[in-house]
Formats: structure tokens, C-alpha cells, sequence
């Protein structure tokens, strides 16, 4: 495939990429101030780069738009977004002096790119040729637009890596970082950009486009880091409640009153229907299984350990895996014990049980349907129980 042509294809998804990151993300990032700036930046930095790319200038002047006005229009918002990057990087509350100069020179930027644009005859030629380069063919009106963004880029690139080395919000940190390595294939661009308008690089173009699209990557990526973190910790929590749901079906269903709802059939209903948020039901059942842990306790015999250990050493079970399969043996037993009618007893701790964690009762899980029925349970009328 040639470069021009993938260039042009890894431009269109770039493309469809960032405008699909800031239809999901416009409710959230609005309402915050932190995430408005960004946001709004992103917004111009994409319809800038969506009217560089030739099939989007092809269909803008089939319905009737020359050239030079959609590469005007590129130009404008592109020095736009490079301003927007400064004044969404620097701290209104400690440098507003600084603020307010960026802004003046933004505006003065972009008056001058008119005034260039209307006041001298050297445009840009017309025809699809000439698509992505400059609406004016002036050596000014190249460096204004190239060094406005030049400057946006590289103050955002170490503003960006330095903030988000101090903080500790997750979540933040990959945004910057992402933004970042955006701001980095971007110095590449208009540096190449520039050279390839001198004539310094004549084939460099497709390749310029190549980098423009991972930039747009990047910078879709920035906005959904958010949205990332939550598909993945709903993802993880769905993962624990298909895991956890056996053991805790059977553990709520012998001990009813620790649990809030009961199971339904099967475990697919509970993951694809979910009653509640897919966190908040990990943690309930996670919960809830632990609650039935400690009461069934009260049932467990007094060397039912030991011989669930012994029984899964017996039958193979991995040395990393004894414990848990020790654990569910016992607590299988003593789950039939109250399903069996069983009074209960002093409760006799299980080894890791009392605090227990997150991982032990997913071991448990792991090991309940080998070892549920290991050990033999004694009924109500059995002497050992009695005593």
C-alpha cells in the first residue's frame, strides 16, 4: 500500500477516533472545570486536523468550497488550539499576567494571518494539490502558523510530563502523559511541515500525515483515559462476580440472612443483567460471602481443616493451592451441616478467614466445586456433634 494512501486511512480513523472521544466525553468534561479546559482543546486541535485531511477537503469543495477557504479555515483554528493548549496548561490562579499575554498574542496571531491572507496576491495555489498546505504561500504566514504551534506543543509537552509526575490521581496521569506524546508527534509534524513548505523535504508529506494521525491517536486517547479506567474496572468486577457466584450461591443460600437479594438461576443472568452497578455487586456479594464464612464457623468440626488439607494433597492439588482447597473442603462441610439441620457450636476460626482479603475467598471460589463434598458430614444425631 502506498504511504499516501495509508497516510490517508490512518488519518480518516484518527479522525473518526478523536470526534467519537469528545462526543463521550462532552457531558462529563463539561460539567467540570478541570476537564473543561482540555476538552475545548482537543475540540479545536480536531476540526483543524479533520480539515487537513484530503477526503474531508474533497467533499467539502464538491459541495462547493474552494480551497484556500477551507485551508484559511485549517490555519485559523489551528493556531487557535496551539493558544488554547498554552492557556489550558498554565495556572490561571499563580501566572494570570502570563494567561492574559497568551491570549493577546493568540489574537495578534491571528489577525495577522487575515491581514497576510487578505493584504498580499501570493496564496496558495487552488486545485486538490494543494490541499494541505497553507491558505498563503507568504514566508510569514508559514512561520507564524508553524512557530504558534511550535511553542503551544512544547510548553504543553513539559508542563504536561512535569504535572503529571506530581500527582497521584491515576487517571490524570495517563491523560498528561497521553497529551504529552500527542504534543511530541506534533513538534515532529510542524518541524517537518516547515521543511517540506521550504522545499527542504519535498517527499516528506505522507509521512508528516502518518505522524499527524498518531497524534490524533494520542490526543482521543487523552480524553478517554477516564472512560478507559471504568470499562476496565466494571470489566474486573464482572470478572469477580462470575467467579465468586458458585461459591456464593451455595453460601447464601445455606445462610440466607447475610444476603441482601436472592441468587438467581444461573451466574450468566447475574453478570448480564446485573440488579445493581457491576462494582457495587462484586462488593456485595464479596461481602456477603465473607458474612456466610464467619457464621458458618459455628459448624465447622474441630480437624475439618487438617483433612481437607490432607484429602487435596492426596488428590493432587498444587502446593499454591492447598490452602484454599483446605478452606473449601471445611467450609463445604460445614455448609451441608446447616443445610442437614445441624446445631451450631463455639465458632472454631478458619485459617485466613477471620481477615480474610479479596483473594482468598476468589481461591475458595476457584477450589469450592473439587472440594464442596471432600469431607463426610455428620448428621444431628451424631454423638461428636452432640458433645
Amino acid at each position: 500500500m502506498p504511504v499516501s494512501e495509508l497516510a490517508a486511512r490512518l488519518g480518516l480513523a484518527s479522525v473518526l477516533a478523536l470526534w467519537f472521544a469528545l462526543v463521550w466525553r462532552a457531558r462529563p468534561a463539561l460539567r467540570q472545570p478541570r476537564l473543561r479546559g482540555l476538552w475545548v482543546t482537543v475540540l479545536a486541535a480536531t476540526t483543524a486536523i479533520t480539515l487537513f485531511q484530503p477526503g474531508i477537503v474533497a467533499g467539502l469543495t464538491s459541495a462547493g468550497t474552494d480551497v484556500h477557504t477551507v485551508s484559511l479555515v485549517r490555519n485559523l483554528i489551528g493556531v487557535l488550539s496551539a493558544g488554547l493548549v498554552l492557556l489550558f496548561v498554565i495556572d490561571p490562579r499563580r501566572t494570570p499576567l502570563l494567561r492574559r499575554s497568551v491570549a493577546v498574542a493568540m489574537a495578534a496571531a491571528l489577525v495577522s494571518l487575515l491581514a497576510l491572507d487578505l493584504l498580499r496576491a501570493d496564496r496558495s495555489p487552488e486545485g486538490m494539490a494543494a490541499v494541505q498546505r497553507p491558505a498563503s504561500a507568504a514566508a510569514a504566514y508559514w512561520l507564524i502558523l508553524v512557530v504558534a504551534h511550535i511553542v503551544g506543543d512544547a510548553v504543553a509537552l513539559v508542563v504536561c510530563w512535569r504535572y503529571s509526575r506530581r500527582t497521584a490521581e491515576r487517571d490524570l496521569v495517563w491523560s498528561l502523559r497521553l497529551f504529552a506524546a500527542g504534543s511530541v508527534l506534533a513538534l515532529v509534524f510542524w518541524c517537518g511541515y516547515l521543511c517540506h513548505l521550504y522545499g527542504l523535504a519535498p517527499g516528506l508529506l505522507p509521512y508528516l500525515s502518518l505522524i499527524m494521525g498518531a497524534h490524533g491517536f494520542l490526543r482521543a486517547a487523552s480524553l478517554l483515559v477516564p472512560t478507559a479506567t471504568a470499562v476496565a474496572r466494571s470489566a474486573s468486577a464482572l470478572r469477580t462476580t462470575w467467579r465468586l457466584w458458585p461459591l456464593w450461591r451455595d453460601l447464601v443460600t445455606a445462610v440466607p440472612h447475610v444476603a441482601l437479594a436472592s441468587p438467581r438461576r444461573t451466574r450468566l443472568q447475574e453478570v448480564l443483567w446485573p440488579r445493581c452497578p457491576p462494582a457495587l455487586q462484586a462488593h456485595r456479594q464479596t461481602i456477603e460471602t465473607y458474612d456466610a464464612l464467619l457464621t458458618l464457623q459455628q459448624y465447622v468440626q474441630p480437624d475439618a481443616y487438617e483433612k481437607a488439607h490432607r484429602h487435596a494433597r492426596r488428590a493432587g492439588v498444587r502446593d499454591d493451592c492447598l490452602a484454599s482447597a483446605a478452606l473449601a473442603g471445611a467450609v463445604g462441610q460445614a455448609r451441608r451441616a446447616v443445610l442437614g439441620g445441624v446445631p451450631p457450636s463455639d465458632p472454631r476460626p478458619l485459617p485466613g478467614v477471620v481477615h480474610g482479603s479479596h483473594e482468598t475467598l476468589l481461591g475458595i471460589a476457584r477450589m469450592w466445586p473439587a472440594m464442596t463434598d471432600a469431607l463426610p458430614c455428620r448428621d444431628r444425631t451424631s454423638p461428636a456433634q452432640q458433645s
